[in-house]
């Protein structure tokens, strides 16, 4: 009980912290174990437990009034056949748009802007994200956030919507009323990687850790991705599928820290090299850009990913089947 109140205590602390704060603890963590003290002694780099939040959690704070809950979906029927209660929509081709034939590209700067503003996004809200396919969606969103410079009190919710229903918690199927937010974002372009900077890091193996977020016949080339006529992976990347990382399709929340570490450690994550995700086209990799924040890693990404690679017919790998 006394461990209890004082992580009540954290949150509450947490709570009143401006939306660019990256507050270093809270309760809201799905799971946290020893490897985080380990990181507090330098040894690997330290957990960011604020970014995920459980359902409990989110049960408890429904009425918090600076809780901001977005649902972010693509098929209207995602939304309305039964959203968690308060939840304001946003959908997914608002914030991911086909650009010079690359799908899933970021919209202008001020157009992102525009509708988590008018989604009640402030400078003040406590954000959690949940989404279609198993939180890829939302991921996508964390990361648009993340590239506005506005994620600092950002979340997913561990687990999304299935593990939410699986427990018998409240839909509900009305649209609540939102008034818009001013909402002043602090643009972060490092954590975007362009097509032109990945061909050079594709050149220094050494220096960069280049993750593949695609199932693993794709990386290998034993099956081409969707509309990409290149089969493999871009040269000296390593496997690691998205969705290797959650539980299971049907509960979809994050394995252990001590297990993510382990398969971000096995394609040589480390906290001296740079991280770039990458996938088709961008979605996939946002989840891996997600995870190995959530490690503590500084990762960035290459948006129009495999696609873009592949229609500049710039070389790419095929492995052995696996």
């Amino acid at each position: 009980m006394f461990i209890r109140t004082i992580a009540l205590a954290a949150l509450a602390m947490v709570a009143s912290q401006p939306l660019t704060a990256q507050p270093e603890n809270t309760p809201t963590t799905a799971k946290a174990g020893a490897a985080t003290m380990t990181a507090q002694a330098g040894t690997i780099p330290r957990l960011r437990p604020e970014m995920l939040v459980t359902t409990a959690w989110l049960a408890e704070h429904l009425g918090d009034p600076n809780l901001v809950v977005l649902c972010i979906n693509s098929t209207p029927e995602f939304y309305s056949h039964g959203h968690i209660p308060g939840a304001r929509q946003i959908k997914l081709g608002d914030i991911a748009v086909t650009r010079d034939g690359i799908p899933n590209e970021l919209p202008p700067v001020e157009d992102l802007r525009k509708v988590f503003a008018a989604a009640g996004v402030s400078y003040s809200s406590r954000v959690v994200l949940y989404g279609e396919r198993s939180n890829l969606f939302a991921a996508r969103a964390y990361f648009t956030l993340d590239y506005l410079g506005v994620a600092g009190r950002a979340a997913l919710l561990d687990g999304g919507i299935e593990k939410w229903t699986a427990e018998h918690r409240p839909l509900s199927t009305e649209t609540p009323q939102v008034k818009p937010a001013g909402l002043t974002i602090s643009l972060r372009p490092e954590i975007l990687v362009d097509t032109a900077a990945m061909r050079g890091l594709a050149q220094k193996p050494e220096a960069v850790t280049l993750v593949d977020a695609r199932p693993v016949k794709e990386f290998t080339g034993e099956q081409l991705s969707e509309d990409v006529a290149s089969a493999g992976h871009i040269p000296g990347a390593a496997s690691l599928y998205w969705m290797d990382m959650l539980v299971s399709r049907e509960n979809p929340v994050l394995k252990p820290e001590a297990e993510l570490r382990r398969m971000y450690a096995e394609v040589h994550a480390a906290p001296d090299r740079q991280l770039v995700t990458y996938c088709r086209t961008g979605m996939q990799s946002s989840f891996d850009y997600f995870v190995a924040k959530y490690l503590g890693y500084d990762p960035s990404m290459y948006d129009a990913s495999f696609f873009e690679w592949s229609k500049k017919d710039l070389p790419a790998e095929t492995s052995p089947k696996q």
